[in-house]
């Protein structure tokens, strides 16, 4: 199902991301050395109780109920890792994504960060998924394809030496978390759905040094690297404008994107 905002509920979407932004920065502000997991999700869960919203995440349907407002995934951990004991130490990587109902909309977003001093090579990966995602948004423009920026994004991620995955995609959001277009981090340009006006999709990089191929852990959550290599993930909810693209999923000042705040939806 795809659906088309008004500018009303584009509004509403917009204190959404604002939300869901503010419960991944006091994520961010808890990953140190010695924190667990669940210590990010609780951060990132007090922001959310503190405005009355709730994560689409928690109990979310699959093997078993999703048992957490967030995933906190580390290192070779590419997605979907579940909150919990294990704890962050110097030279991790960890990558977190939170989603955010508010008054019946949904506002989805990730990033990774290091935690301390962390590798060169971890840094690039790093560095490449976020521009993967920045570039990924420039091309969410009326009257162009989910090809067109998918095809962008490979692209660029494999100049890099480095490889997405073509499991996992992003995906349409709006009153449920999961909507249409698919949004897959590959394709071919003017192939895939048409964009529109109105649309708002989830847009997340997912990204590996070594392979593309993955495998899910006996918890049937956690999506690690075939090859247990480094992994990096970062996500915005966009909508697609006549203004061009608008993240909604930023704070008037964030520290991942030097991104335009002040379009009009």
């Amino acid at each position: 199902m795809i659906t088309v905002k008004t500018s009303e509920e584009l509004a509403i979407m917009r204190q959404a991301g604002r939300i869901n932004a503010e419960a991944l920065a006091a994520a961010r502000a808890a990953i140190r050395p010695g924190a667990t997991t669940a210590d990010l999700n609780a951060a990132a869960e007090d922001v959310l109780k503190k405005y009355g919203c709730y994560s689409p995440f928690l109990n979310y349907p699959g093997p078993y109920p999703y048992p957490a407002s967030t995933n906190v995934s580390l290192n070779e951990e590419l997605v979907h890792g579940i909150p919990g004991s294990r704890k962050l130490k110097e030279g991790d990587i960890v990558s977190v994504d939170c989603g955010t109902v508010f008054e019946g909309w949904v506002a989805d977003a990730a990033f990774t960060a290091g935690v301390g001093e962390i590798s060169a090579q971890a840094q690039k990966i790093i560095d490449v998924t976020r521009e993967a995602l920045r570039i990924g948004i420039s091309k969410m423009v009326a009257g162009n394809t989910t090809g067109d920026i998918g095809y962008a994004i490979e692209k660029y991620v494999r100049s890099q030496g480095m490889h997405v995955t073509h499991t996992y995609t992003g995906h349409g959001v709006g009153r449920r978390m999961h909507e249409g277009p698919q949004a897959p981090n590959y394709g071919r340009p003017h192939q895939g759905m048409q964009l529109r006006n109105g649309m708002t999709i989830a847009l997340e990089p997912m990204v590996l040094i070594g392979t593309s191929e993955t495998r899910v852990m006996p918890d049937e959550w956690t999506v690690v690297s075939a090859d247990r290599s480094l992994t990096a993930h970062f996500e915005h909810t966009t909508a697609i404008t006549p203004n061009g693209p608008v993240v909604l999923t930023v704070l008037e000042s964030d520290p991942d994107y030097g991104l335009d705040t002040t379009k009009q939806l």
